[in-house]
């Protein structure tokens, strides 16, 4: 008996994990999808974009629904165990199965299709150096939206100072956007001198900076989940012997 205690102690504290983790993943995906200003926001904002990017700006209902089934499946784990019930605990670990396998799937597919990716984006950028060539400071909406993400990012265009040439902005100021001159306009000379990075490449720099934590995180998480199962179904079998 005493050991199926701990089993229901481990339990409670790998589905109160989960139910934390859904709930900040709920939240993300709730911001992102309210979050007009978001580089999410610029990139739907795009015209002629590829079809493709319409999976990209799709993030956040992805977000919501994969927060939903970690607070559905933290639920589950945890009624199942205190109240024992076998059907909980089985579906609970059917569910984290599933999860696992797909994510594992998910993998494999990125590092397959990952040429497929490079060519997206690429396409992506030309669209969105034509956007910024043909409407930066003639649309409110793009220009404000660009902005946000520039000082957000601590970036300049898409892929740096040059797609501004030619936009109606910098033929109408013979300047660049402060974002492209840390914070004041400048003109070419001294945008090339800053040399700020793209909001492209500094995307890559923060994951780039970040991959050790983010490796880390999907290790923890897939140790999590294995261990969720390993605990699950011991319990499952321990019950009602």
């Amino acid at each position: 008996m005493g050991c199926f205690k701990i089993l229901k102690t481990i339990m409670f504290l790998f589905n109160g994990i989960i139910v934390v983790a859904g709930g900040a993943i709920l939240g993300v995906g709730v911001w992102v999808k309210v979050d007009s200003g978001s580089l999410l926001g610029f990139l739907g904002s795009i015209k002629n974009a590829p079809g493709e990017l319409s999976q990209v700006l799709n993030v956040g209902y992805l977000l919501i629904a994969v927060g939903a089934v970690l607070l559905l499946i933290g639920f589950l784990g945890c009624c199942g165990a205190a109240k024992e019930s076998k059907c909980m605990l089985l579906l609970f670990f059917v569910i984290v199965l599933i999860i696992f396998i797909a994510e594992v799937a998910g993998a494999i597919a990125v590092l397959i299709f990952k040429p497929l990716v490079a060519g997206l984006i690429n396409s992506v950028g030309e669209d969105a150096v034509k956007s910024i060539k043909r409407i930066y400071d003639s649309d409110s909406d793009f220009t404000a939206l660009l902005n946000t993400t520039m000082y957000g990012l601590t970036c300049c265009g898409f892929y740096g100072y040059s797609d501004f040439t030619g936009s109606p902005f910098t033929n109408r100021t013979q300047q660049y956007p402060g974002p492209c001159c840390n914070g004041s306009l400048c003109d070419q000379e001294e945008a090339r001198g800053m040399n700020v990075t793209g909001c492209l490449g500094r995307v890559g720099e923060l994951i780039e900076e970040n991959a050790v934590v983010l490796g880390g995180v999907a290790l923890g998480i897939g140790a999590l989940e294995i261990a969720a199962m390993v605990v699950a179904m011991t319990l499952y079998c321990k019950i009602g012997k």
